[in-house]
């Protein structure tokens, strides 16, 4: 079996097994379509490439991680992308969902705090030639207005509350997909539903575990409080 069909068979399975969690017994066959095309083993270090079709996440350095394949193929399902949308995703780490994403809509905007980690997926997404892709380096907590509204937004690391600002540059019937909860304890992934007249309605899918959305307006108040 084909290290790709070994990855679509386990997340099919995960699928089956959380299908009463999230509500499907199956994704979308256009995700699971580009999940089979976005080369993974290109988005890890080289002594990572053999797990590079696991079922897991692993690290891409910086204390920062890629998503296990399940996750990134329920996000994306559940961000329900359609081949026109402009999509807004905060996180963009080693640059994978960002691609899955490029596969499926008209354009990708993404942000990473980290620098490094934003030059290297820039670099990554440019050799691997996923055109429709716009980076930078910024704070996820603020958006990205310049290019709002968005059709969806997909954060992909965990702040303890839906950021407000993220909420205005989505458009009215558009989709988020935000894990909500504190640092290594607790964490729901939240479809976030914004309809017609600016009202939003919230879903909890099920527990997951992401790093830390990290917001550096609040790093830098809380470093200027200690003695």
């Amino acid at each position: 079996m084909k290290n790709y069909d070994k990855m679509i068979s386990d997340i099919e399975s995960e699928v089956y097994y959380t299908r009463r969690m999230i509500g499907r017994d199956k994704l979308s066959p256009q995700i699971m379509d580009a999940m089979r095309k976005v080369p993974r083993d290109q988005f890890v270090a080289d002594d990572l490439k053999l797990f590079a079709y696991d079922n897991g996440p692993l690290p891409i350095g910086h204390n920062q991680t890629i998503s296990q394949p399940y996750i990134v193929a329920l996000m994306t399902d559940l961000l329900e992308p359609e081949k026109d949308d402009i999509i807004l995703e905060i996180g963009t780490g080693s640059g994978y969902q960002t691609a899955i994403l490029s596969l499926l809509v008209k354009k990708v905007y993404s942000m990473e705090i980290i620098h490094e980690l934003n030059g290297e997926a820039r670099e990554r997404l440019a050799r691997l030639h996923y055109d429709n892709i716009e980076t930078r380096n910024g704070n996820g907590y603020e958006g990205w207005p310049e290019h709002a509204p968005y059709d969806g937004i997909i954060v992909t690391a965990a702040a303890p509350y839906i950021p407000q600002t993220l909420v205005e540059q989505l458009k009215p019937g558009g989709r988020m997909v935000i894990p909500v909860g504190q640092a290594y304890f607790h964490q729901e992934l939240i479809l976030l539903e914004k309809l017609e007249d600016g009202e939003t309605k919230t879903t909890s899918i099920l527990g997951v575990a992401f790093v830390p959305l990290v917001d550096k307006k609040v790093e830098a108040r809380n470093a200027q409080t200690i003695p």
